[in-house]
C-alpha cells in the first residue's frame, strides 16, 4: 500500500508541473524488477528536468529517494528508479522511439487521472 501512496504522490509531482500523456503501467506480474512505470512526456529538455525535479523533492521529505537516475544532465529521458516504481519523462521523440507502451504491452495500462481516482475511491 505504501508504493502505491508514494506513486499516486510521483504521478500528481509530474502532473504539478503539467506532465503530458501520463500513464502508469502495472507489470508487477510481468517483471521481477519493479511493480509500476510512470510513462510521462515534457516539452523541453528543461520541462523534463523540472518534472524530474518535483518528483523528487516531494518524495524526498518521505525518505524517498531514487536508487538510480539516468539522463538528467541530457533530459530527453530521464528514468528515476525507486524500485516499486520506475519513471519515464521522455521527450516526445524519445517517447515515440522508444515506445514502452508497446514493449510493455502485456501490462495493464492506466490513464495517470484514472489512476489517481481510483486510488482516492479505494481509500
Amino acid at each position: 500500500m505504501v508504493k502505491e501512496n508514494q506513486l499516486s504522490e510521483a504521478i500528481e509531482a509530474a502532473l504539478d508541473k503539467k506532465a503530458l500523456d501520463s500513464v502508469v503501467l502495472e507489470l508487477g506480474e510481468l517483471c521481477s524488477f519493479t511493480d509500476y512505470f510512470l510513462v510521462c512526456t515534457g516539452t523541453s529538455s528543461r520541462h523534463i528536468q523540472s518534472i524530474s525535479d518535483n518528483i523528487e523533492q516531494v518524495l524526498k521529505p518521505q525518505g524517498e529517494r531514487p536508487l538510480h537516475i539516468e539522463g538528467y544532465s541530457e533530459g530527453e529521458w530521464i528514468l528515476l528508479d525507486y524500485v516499486d516504481f520506475v519513471i519515464h519523462i521522455f521527450s516526445t521523440r524519445a517517447r515515440e522511439f522508444y515506445d514502452l507502451e508497446r514493449l510493455w504491452r502485456a501490462g495493464k495500462r492506466h490513464d495517470a487521472h484514472q489512476f489517481l481516482e481510483q486510488r482516492t475511491l479505494t481509500k
